[in-house]
Parts: structure tokens; sequence; C-alpha cells
């Protein structure tokens, strides 16, 4: 779904799985240190949109979801996934309750799965799915930023800022009003240097959520059962993840950054080193220079030089081995 923003001056649009919105809009790090600074917003209107109505949704959202939100306050925000039954990520939920309507917004192209699978465990339970991505969009708004939200609309506010859930009709008239505008790389360059996944970047077919470091923020341990909740248990209390999400800083005399993939090799063995792990977002930031996420096997030494393909990098720890 192409955004209507793409014809603010400079827009160059996004590619791949962000397609349809701009990547920037002509000054990547002006556009990151505005943001930084709590001013602009940024155009998500092409993830998806999904809500849930009635009066059990609370309640059964919470025996599918991994966070526990039966007792959900109107108006806080939290984030959920739901897994498979070997505890495998198969969707990730930022979800907000304004008091009649759970929303959530999921990456693009993940609400049709997401709809589908909800709309085959509803059985007697009195609530509605919708998937609402056609007519609500998705703007963020920074943390400090003094705009205003347009009243009746759902708003999730988070350490990081505001999401709001705009009809799509009205989402050029505010963005008068909420200028200037920052893009998806900023966004972006934001988001890993606050070291938090996102799905399909930092995930793959095999990710649990204990190597991300979304126990807690996303899954809550006390809650009842859920699917994949096995998995979740036992790599709690009986053991580590395979694997752990790690922040690099790359080398800053490269030119080009190691790509998604980009597979990572203990600096010691050099180039031709046995693999211990890969890239999974790398970005340029307006104060760090070239920085990354990447999962690395557990048994990384984290005090260890990597070497990115053929770019030195040194690693903070995100998930303790």
């Amino acid at each position: 779904m192409k955004s209507p923003l793409l014809t603010l001056p400079g827009a160059v649009p996004a590619e791949g799985v962000d397609e349809g919105v701009a990547a920037h809009y002509g000054d990547l790090f002006r556009e990151q240190r505005a943001l930084a600074d709590g001013t602009g917003f940024v155009d998500l209107s092409h993830r998806g949109v999904v809500t849930v109505s009635g009066p059990e949704r609370l309640g059964w959202l919470h025996l599918l979801l991994t966070q526990h939100v039966q007792e959900l306050p109107p108006h806080q925000a939290t984030e959920a996934l739901i897994l498979s039954a070997n505890g495998h990520i198969e969707h990730a939920l930022y979800l907000v309750d304004d008091g009649e309507t759970t929303w959530a917004h999921v990456e693009p192209g993940t609400q049709e799965a997401l709809v589908a699978y909800l709309e085959s465990m509803k059985f007697f339970y009195r609530v509605e799915v919708a998937d609402r991505t056609e007519d609500i969009a998705v703007l963020h708004l920074p943390a400090g930023s003094i705009a205003e939200a347009p009243e009746g609309v759902a708003v999730r506010e988070t350490p990081y800022g505001r999401d709001l859930f705009l009809p799509r009709g009205d989402l050029e008239e505010f963005a008068r009003k909420a200028g200037p505008a920052a893009g998806l790389l900023a966004y972006e360059a934001l988001r890993v240097e606050q070291h938090r996944p996102r799905l399909g970047f930092e995930t793959d077919h095999r990710t649990i959520p204990h190597e991300l470091g979304w126990i807690g923020s996303a899954v809550h341990l006390q809650k009842g059962c859920y699917r994949g909740q096995e998995t979740v248990a036992r790599v709690q209390n009986l053991g580590k993840p395979p694997r752990r999400l790690v922040f690099l800083h790359l080398d800053g005399s490269e030119v080009h950054l190691p790509v998604p993939g980009t597979e990572l090799r203990l600096a010691d063995d050099g180039p031709d080193g046995r693999k211990i792990g890969f890239i999974t977002t790398s970005v340029r930031h307006h104060e760090l220079g070239p920085v990354a996420l990447a999962l690395v096997k557990r048994n990384v030494p984290v005090d260890a030089r990597l070497l990115a393909g053929d770019t030195a990098a040194a690693q903070e720890t995100v998930v303790e081995p």
C-alpha cells in the first residue's frame, strides 16, 4: 500500500518489506537528529493493523499471546508474540487497548496470516477480529514530541515514542502539523541503537524469544499456558538459548555496510574461520557511525573481536550468554 506521504519533498521510497513508505527525505542524519531531539514523525503506514473487539477480547487474547493481557488497563502499551508449538516466533504484536477495542500493529504483510490464525481460534468466544490495514495507518511520534494526537485516535505510548492509529484519510493533514518528516532509515537507526529486535530482521524460522531479549518485554513468565510455552519455560529454567543478540560497532573506514546475512567470524581466526553468527540489521547512526545488530552463538566470548565479512566489529552484550 503506497503512502500519500511519498509525495513530500525529497521522499525516496523504501524497498523490500518496507516498500510503500519513505526510506528518507534527503538527509538521513538530519532526520535521525530530529527524532532523537523529539521532533517530527515517521510514516509507518505500510505496517499491518489488526483489531480485536468484543467483551471477552482480553481474556481470549491472554490465552493465545505470550504476554499477560487479561487485565491490561486501557491506554497502556504492551507487546506480545505468537509462537509455534515448538516455541519459535511467528508473529510480533504491538498492542494497546482503548477500553473497547484492542489495537495492534504488525510487520508489513503479516496481518493476513495473523488474522487467519486468530479467526481459527475464536471458537465460542465473543470476539471480533478485523484487518484494518486498508483504512488505518500507523504514524510514529518520537519520545519528547509535543505534537497532539487527534481526539478519538488510539495511541501506544512507550519509552521510545507514540504510535498513532490514524484513519488513512487523515494522514496527510496530520503530517502537515507534525513535521518535519523522518524516513524509515532514521527510525531503524534509532531502533538498532536501542537494541530493539524486529520480526523478520532479527528472527528466522528457529528464533526463540530468549535469544533476542524479548523475555519480560513481550513474554510474561508467570502467566498461564499458551502455544510454545513449554519451550519458553524449559529454556528459562533448565538451559540457555543457542544464540544471543549482540550490538556491533563496525569499522567506520569501510565504505559499504555489511548487509543483513553477512557471516560473522572471530577476528583471530581470519576471514576463513568458522562462522559464529550473522548480521541481522546494519545502519549508519548520526553519532555512533556504522552499527549493527547480530545473532551469534551463545558461547562466543563477550570480549571477542569479530569480522563481519571483511569488516572489523566490536560487540556489546545485549543478551547475556
